[in-house]
């Protein structure tokens, strides 16, 4: 998965900015830059300014690259992209995260109506988050033992939760919970989170976010459907995992020498890599015409009791 050579170089390469507007990645160190892999050939990486950054505006050209490589999207209005960005910002603010920029942020609707991944991006503070893309997901369905409904809240996406890679192993219904060989499963840890079943109440869920059986349960994206993780399309999964947009912390491990199997050899990790998954819930009444429904024939390839596996 490789964007086109003059989309990455308008991505990493670009004028200097003044020194207010690079607020929020003034703190990457100039090894941090250098050593990304963000373009194919070594030596079209951005020089640095004298500041030793590179100009964060130019993170929103992703959207291109998005476009490109994520077959499963939703074309969301300018107003809703507003409106999601305002909540955004207000969940980062309640978990006293309000200054986050220079970064990539990925967030999540869990209403029922909405089943939506998000990402989004700033330059500095004092501007308005910006939307990369958008793609149907599928959180927590409750209703069933051992489903939890998809908690609320900030999630950091750290080492201290390694991240793993999915066998491409069938259960016993034919189904690949994550998704085909090679799938990335981003692992959030223990996360607090509602019961589904029984009396209901709160345990403790291990949190992922993940791709499915591309067969079966990645048409069924749109609705509730999972044990409480976030399932994602497979071309989501493999344009998050190419390109480091989660990667901040792995990234500065490699920076400091360490070697992590879970990374392939040859990633495009971007300069603004983030490390945060926000979920939220939008008390949506109905379903927005962007994010429509799986229809009928979508349901019908997953028979009744066979989808178990998260």
């Amino acid at each position: 998965m490789h964007a086109p050579a003059s989309v990455l170089r308008q991505l990493a390469c670009g004028a200097a900015l003044a020194a207010s507007a690079c607020a929020g990645v003034a703190a990457m160190p100039p090894a941090a830059i250098r050593q990304s892999a963000f373009p194919v050939d070594a030596s079209s990486v951005a020089v640095p300014d004298a500041a030793g950054v590179v100009d964060p505006r130019r993170a929103l050209l992703l959207r291109d690259v998005f476009a490109r490589h994520v077959t499963r999207r939703l074309n969301l209005p300018a107003a809703e992209q507003r409106a999601y960005a305002d909540r955004l910002q207000a969940a980062l603010r309640e978990h006293v995260l309000g200054g986050v920029s220079g970064e990539y942020v990925a967030m999540v609707d869990r209403n029922p109506n909405v089943q939506a991944l998000f990402i989004y991006f700033r330059a500095a503070p004092a501007d308005a988050w910006k939307m990369i893309g958008a793609s149907p997901v599928s959180t927590g369905r409750p209703g069933e033992f051992d489903h939890f409904v998809t908690p609320l809240g900030v999630f950091e996406h750290t080492p201290s939760n390694m991240d793993f890679r999915s066998e491409g192993t069938e259960n016993d219904n034919h189904i690949r919970g994550y998704g085909k060989r090679d799938m990335r499963i981003f692992d959030l840890g223990w996360a607090q989170a509602e019961r589904g079943w029984g009396k209901g109440g709160i345990s403790q869920m291990r949190f992922q976010m993940h791709a499915t059986d591309p067969e079966r349960l990645e048409p069924l994206l749109g609705v509730r459907h999972s044990k409480g993780c976030v399932r994602i399309p497979a071309s989501l999964n493999t344009f998050l995992d190419h390109y480091g947009i989660l990667d901040a912390e792995y990234a500065a491990l490699v920076d400091a020498g360490k070697s992590l199997w879970v990374l392939k050899s040859d990633r495009q990790i971007v300069p603004w890599a983030g490390r945060y998954i926000v979920v939220v819930d939008s008390g949506r009444k109905a379903r927005p015409t962007w994010a429509p429904a799986p229809d009928a024939k979508a349901h019908a390839r997953v028979p009744p009791g066979t989808d178990t596996a998260d």
